[in-house]
């Protein structure tokens, strides 16, 4: 109950501003940068797992394997993970396109990848200051954001379809 406790509470700060405080804190860079946005996006998960379990729980495939003498670890690495990896795959496919826009974000504020390595939302921030005489350069990282975002959409979209067939 207690662990449960603490992601309630983690999940209910904004994302994006917890990322930022965590890159705040650790400093700027691209490997600060992705853990920050790892601490803020494991809640999601953490609940759908355990969603997940909870539903399993009373379930007769369970029994069965529990009256073979199948316990602890061994189930649920060989029973239960099975049964629970299909929707966290599908999870992590559709929010792929929300880490690369709080990727992009914490880019843009000066906060991610530092120069010369390449950042979409370094990029934009570059290019915001020649908006008006050059415009591509802050358009073609901007799109290239939203068409790996909804590529990412649409796999989460054809994963589902594969993967969780009972979902509508």
């Amino acid at each position: 109950r207690i662990p449960m406790r603490f992601t309630d509470v983690v999940m209910s700060m904004p994302r994006l501003i917890l990322a930022f405080a965590f890159v705040a804190m650790l400093g700027p860079g691209l490997v600060n940068g992705a853990l920050a946005l790892a601490l803020t996006t494991w809640p999601a998960y953490a609940r759908q797992a355990r969603s997940e379990i909870q539903r399993l729980r009373h379930s007769d495939y369970l029994a069965a394997a529990e009256m073979l003498g199948i316990r602890g670890w061994r189930l649920l690495i060989g029973h239960i993970l099975p049964l629970c990896l299909p929707s966290a795959i599908v999870r992590l496919a559709l929010d792929l396109a929300g880490i690369i826009l709080a990727a992009a974000g914490l880019g843009f504020l000066g906060l991610g990848a530092r120069p010369p390595m390449a950042e979409w939302g370094a990029m934009i921030a570059d290019g915001m200051q020649v908006i008006f005489d050059q415009w591509w350069i802050a358009a073609i990282p901007g799109a290239a954001i939203l068409l790996a975002s909804l590529a990412f959409n649409l796999l989460g979209d054809g994963l589902r379809d594969i993967l969780e067939p009972q979902h509508d």
